[in-house]
């Protein structure tokens, strides 16, 4: 880690969280790896927004269920912001908006930056400048949010989904808020990667918005608490979040807690555990033991639309990087290509040999820059050869023991790595396989220089394209019961088994806290420049 970003010992910095029961004493370390930081590059210059492109390229297969999604757009038709632009799907079905005005080129398959594909039906929208807000827009009827169904259909129809990276549909969590009670909503502002800073600027810049967004979902949710958690070395994102918890007349709601850097804290699990003690058991659901976790620009997207009625259409990227020109944060629109977003960075100014969408430990290899800028796209890195070498050759496994001591997961990646090497797939699963998150922790320690990570992941995909249609069915069976019976036994160590009702007048006792937060933050002046 850079000497100069040295973060503070960590602390709880609000009792009111531990007087409710909910985090005992310090915040624990966790398991994983301290990486040096290339963060102040980029959060060095203010944010700003990205120009508008000439053209920007639109995915209409959005969410976990994408087939289900029909265009509601042709060829030649004038959009305007904030405009659905598809119809359909259920609430794992994530709606995509225009996100400014202008003309439908065309509709055609274009590269992504996504994970699971590479192609996607896009919408070419050649934009015409005037930025026209679509008359649709407007605040939401929160008496139409009276069942767990509709709560997750409307967020996902707002096109809201979780912005930390995995984009998992926003409404699919909060719904299942409603069907058990929550003792505890995380609001995860922990950005563990070693060059994202986005999450930062956003706390930096948008104090407000990600309490009251966070001080909703403690609402939404009725949970017993709620807690905001940065890292140690985000001083400036500390003291940000603190004036306005106090300017909300949140704190009997809300806390700040400061968790140690170290990699990857920022996981869902590992934060919970970090702020807990407890683990998430394999297969369980956060939510199916009590515990909500939203990244930031969540809770900020949710608030804005909430205020506005505005979907998601945009969200700050850090771009960086030794081979771009100026490092920094940018609000994006989405649809604007990559290329674009490093144009308005200066450009290149060193051949790039690695082009990641994402951080540098996570984040996805891109063929091209020609590719949109999405909700995933918390971060662009142009790396040159000296700031990512190549790797160094592989050697054998000297079975020391490293990989296991850092895994955040509790697995064994030298044994995974062993059966890995015999094709023993069953003997994979038995021993977790699925429970690997790819972080690269075991990539980082391992003197072998052995690419662990990506084994695992090709592992995962041999193993589900080897099962019959039968096999694969009954594998997926067993492991649902394997999560039923894993609940019933949190539930009956911790003794927490209390099932939230969905009962009308519950549900509208929340909505009202709901709307009760947002007149609060309306009626605020406006926020003074620190």
């Amino acid at each position: 880690m850079d000497s100069e970003e040295t973060p503070r010992t960590p602390t709880v910095e609000s009792s009111a969280v531990l007087d409710m029961g909910v985090i005992e004493g310090r915040v624990s370390r966790g398991r994983g790896v301290v990486l040096r930081a290339h963060k102040r590059s980029s959060t060095s210059a203010p944010l700003e927004s990205a120009p508008l492109p000439n053209e920007i390229v639109l995915p209409l297969e959005s969410g976990l269920s994408a087939q289900s999604i029909r265009p509601e757009v042709r060829s030649g038709q004038r959009v305007l912001r904030g405009q659905p632009l598809v119809s359909g799907g259920g609430p794992l079905a994530t709606w995509t908006h225009a996100s400014t005005s202008g003309v439908i080129r065309s509709l055609e398959t274009h590269p992504v930056g996504e994970a699971r594909r590479r192609q996607a039906l896009c919408a070419m929208l050649e934009v015409d400048g005037d930025d026209e807000p679509w008359s649709g827009l407007e605040p939401p009827d929160l008496s139409q949010w009276d069942t767990p169904d509709a709560l997750a259909m409307a967020m996902s129809r707002a096109g809201l989904a979780g912005l930390g990276g995995a984009v998992f549909p926003a409404g699919v969590k909060l719904a299942a808020t409603w069907r058990r009670a929550t003792r505890l909503v995380v609001i995860n502002g922990v950005e563990c990667e070693p060059y994202i800073s986005c999450d930062d600027m956003l706390m930096r810049t948008s104090p407000r918005e990600v309490i009251a967004g966070a001080l909703v979902l403690v609402e939404l949710t009725g949970a017993e608490a709620g807690v905001v958690a940065i890292e140690a070395d985000k001083p400036e994102a500390h003291e940000a979040l603190e004036r306005e918890i106090g300017a909300l007349g949140a704190a009997d709601r809300l806390s700040l807690v400061v968790v140690p850097v170290v990699y990857p804290a920022g996981g869902e699990r590992q934060l919970i555990e970090i702020l807990t003690g407890n683990q998430v058991p394999s297969l369980v659901r956060p939510t199916d033991i009590g515990y909500l976790c939203q990244n930031v620009g969540t809770a900020v997207a949710l608030c804005r639309f909430l205020q506005t009625g505005e979907p998601l259409i945009s969200r700050i990227t850090t771009v960086t990087g030794t081979g771009v020109l100026r490092q920094r944060n940018l609000e994006v629109r989405f649809g604007t290509r990559v290329a674009d977003v490093v144009t308005a960075c200066g450009g290149y100014n060193a051949p790039v040999v690695k082009l990641i969408m994402g951080g540098s430990m996570m984040g996805i290899p891109l063929e091209s820059d020609v590719v949109p800028v999405t909700r995933s796209t918390n971060c662009i890195v142009a790396a040159t050869e000296q700031e990512l070498p190549e790797a160094e050759d592989v050697q054998p496994c000297i079975r020391c023991g490293d990989c296991a001591a850092v895994c955040p997961a509790y697995l064994q990646p030298q044994e995974l790595f062993r059966l890995a090497g015999q094709d023993r797939s069953s003997s994979l699963d038995q021993f977790g396989l699925f429970d690997c998150i790819e972080c690269g922790c075991c990539d980082v320690v391992c003197p072998s220089h052995i690419p662990l990570t990506e084994s695992f992941r090709t592992e995962k995909q041999r193993f589900v394209k080897a099962l019959s249609f039968e096999a694969r069915k009954q594998w997926i069976d067993s492991r649902e019961e394997l999560r039923r019976e894993r609940i019933q036994r949190w539930e009956t160590t911790h003794g927490t088994r209390v099932v939230a009702g969905n009962e009308q007048q519950a549900i509208q006792h929340r909505l009202a806290a709901v709307t009760d937060v947002i007149a609060r933050l309306n009626r605020l002046p406006e926020p003074v420049e620190a």
